[in-house]
């Protein structure tokens, strides 16, 4: 029986820094489905979300020089990356052709009932976010799960861009300090 490899972060980051195979094949198998899962929540075609998430990892491989650990933990820095490629995707000019020109189903029935979307709970993602202070929980919750951007965030709670920044920086260091305390 093969005995399964297992890495630090730190030293993930280091093999995937000197480009060794075998920790990108460990990166892919243990944080894949944690990003459809992210990526999910704001594409939720099948076909579509598994496009981003090559195109995220293929980011992750060219970028890994530029990750900063004192930033935040690899998995955060991950996690921004497959957000951010899912918003730009639904964003753009293609996405948007592509949903107007969809056929209707045949079981038009069928378009009320609900479509299986992995859950952030199933990760503990959410219950952590909700130790937050109500006002990070919230900004937090529609900015990484619903997808708002710091300026719709802005305009749709009535707050100042820097103010929204800020408080969603302090949520992640506070994020950081509960997942140390794991």
């Amino acid at each position: 029986m093969k005995q399964e490899i297992t890495y630090s972060e730190s030293e993930l980051i280091e093999k995937l820094i000197l480009r060794e195979q075998e920790a990108f094949t460990y990166l892919y198998d243990h944080y894949a489905p944690a990003l459809t899962g992210i990526i999910q929540q704001i594409i939720p075609d099948t076909e579509t979300a598994a496009d981003v998430l090559q195109q995220v990892f293929l980011n992750i491989w060219r970028k890994i020089g530029s990750y900063d650990a004192g930033k935040g933990r690899l998995f955060t820095w991950m996690l921004n990356i497959a957000r951010n490629a899912a918003i730009d995707m639904v964003r753009s000019k293609s996405w948007r052709e592509n949903q107007q020109n969809q056929p209707i189903p045949e079981d038009v029935y069928n378009l009320g009932k609900p479509v299986f979307q992995p859950d952030p709970d199933d990760t503990g993602l959410r219950k952590m976010v909700s130790q937050l202070k109500d006002d990070y929980n919230t900004l937090v919750e529609l900015s990484y799960f619903q997808g708002y951007t710091h300026e719709e965030l802005s305009k749709m709670l009535n707050i100042p861009l820097g103010t929204v920044k800020t408080r969603i920086r302090s949520a992640l260091i506070q994020l950081r300090k509960i997942l140390d305390k794991r």
